[in-house]
């Protein structure tokens, strides 16, 4: 008689919680409302509710099939011109942590597979340290350190009673923190809140950083949907200067309209040209552990476009287009708003920057929005203005002005 069979280790696999943005597309796409609105992924949309096609882009994937070649394996840190152009465009074309031969680049899937890395090598290099992230941060930026073994903090960052920064919390807790500590920034355009640090403010972190011995690993997923590629990338070329190590995880999903091609990159900056080449050995050997190497359609679109002038000229002009629609949709819905809700002072949404607003909506009144006129958002009240177009903007602004009251 054969033994009985013991129970599947799968069986007691338990279901896991719908991810708190990609679930809201979930229920949104299941909706059958025709007026429904999804405001809570992430993602730019077009007048017409479309991801566009940047012309740039489409004009990179044309010389490109005009000049077919065999598909093989990229090196496991990446395609060297872009990686180079990743380099030239977030620490500036003057860095002199480049021309020292100081930075080192991957790349990487996304921004998210660029911070994924930079957890994993981390933890190698230092078990004992702890991460800090902003309160409220990105969602995944906890669940990628945590999943990399690391004890996961918070600092204060948004104040809700002033719409702003809570600075002197912030680097209050940055100040008492022990060296090596790893502190996730956002360098621009800061998800979920949309509120930045001022220049001033900037300085006071960075000196904090550097004379507490900190770890900074700063995300910019979101270059040029603020004030310009170069004055968002301002923040990370200060740090490179102002000495000791610094993490940096880049995307090009929102500014080239490259969701689907997962197009990121991480970037070390290190002491001298010896130590850099030993952090890109150790770099490579975490991506070989992973995935062994990046795909190569999306980084060579994003190379070409870097790297020569015509289409360079197009995408700085497409992405300044994008910058100023997603600040007009601020305007409009403000504006529509105060119409509406005369009482309801929604003026700190137009001090926000980038794609993302943090509107002071209560996590009941989300629900409503959600119940009652399938508009969607994230349970925080973060919604994403790039959502919002001329069809839409005004059931947007009659929902939220009916369930604030």
């Amino acid at each position: 008689m054969n033994a009985p069979h013991s129970s599947s280790p799968l069986a007691a696999v338990q279901m896991a919680p719908k991810d708190p943005i990609l679930g809201v597309t979930e229920t949104f796409n299941a909706d059958k409302n025709p007026n429904k609105v999804n405001l809570g992924v992430g993602v730019y949309y077009d007048d017409n509710g479309k991801v566009p096609l940047l012309e740039c882009v489409r004009r990179a994937e044309t010389r490109l099939a005009e000049k077919p070649a065999p598909r093989g394996y990229l090196p496991i840190d990446g395609l060297p011109d872009y990686d180079r152009a990743v380099q030239a465009l977030v620490f500036g074309t003057d860095s002199a942590a480049a021309r020292e031969n100081r930075v080192v680049t991957v790349q990487a899937l996304g921004g998210t597979g660029g911070l994924k890395i930079g957890a994993d090598f981390l933890r190698r290099i230092a078990p004992d340290s702890q991460v800090w992230i902003s309160e409220p941060s990105w969602e995944n930026h906890r669940a990628l350190f945590e999943s990399a073994g690391f004890t996961v903090n918070t600092y204060p960052y948004y104040d809700p009673s002033s719409s702003g920064v809570d600075f002197a919390g912030m680097i209050g807790t940055l100040r008492a923190l022990p060296p090596a500590s790893i502190v996730v920034l956002h360098a621009c355009c800061h998800n979920p809140t949309g509120v930045d640090l001022a220049a001033e403010q900037w300085t006071t972190v960075i000196e904090t950083v550097v004379s507490r011995g900190l770890i900074p690993f700063v995300d910019i997923a979101y270059q040029g949907f603020g004030e310009g590629i170069d004055a968002d990338g301002e923040v990370v070329r200060r740090f490179a200067q102002a000495g000791g190590p610094v993490f940096v995880s880049n995307s090009f999903s929102k500014s080239f309209s490259l969701y689907g091609e997962r197009v990121g990159a991480l970037s070390v900056v290190a002491g001298s040209g010896e130590e850099a080449a030993r952090v890109l050995s150790q770099l490579k050997r975490t991506v070989r552990t992973n995935y062994s190497n990046p795909p190569t359609h999306g980084s060579q679109i994003v190379a070409a476009v870097l790297t020569t002038p015509e289409l360079r000229a197009f995408w700085e002009r497409e992405l300044g287009q994008m910058r100023e629609r997603i600040r007009d949709l601020r305007r409009q819905l403000v504006e529509k708003l105060r119409a509406r809700a005369p009482r309801a002072d929604f003026g700190f949404v137009m001090r926000q920057r980038g794609m993302f607003s943090y509107s002071g909506l209560s996590k009941s009144q989300v629900g409503r929005l959600r119940e009652e006129f399938s508009v969607y958002a994230i349970d925080s009240g973060r919604i994403c203005v790039a959502a919002l177009n001329s069809r839409n903007v005004d059931y947007v602004a009659d929902a939220i002005a009916r369930v604030i009251g």
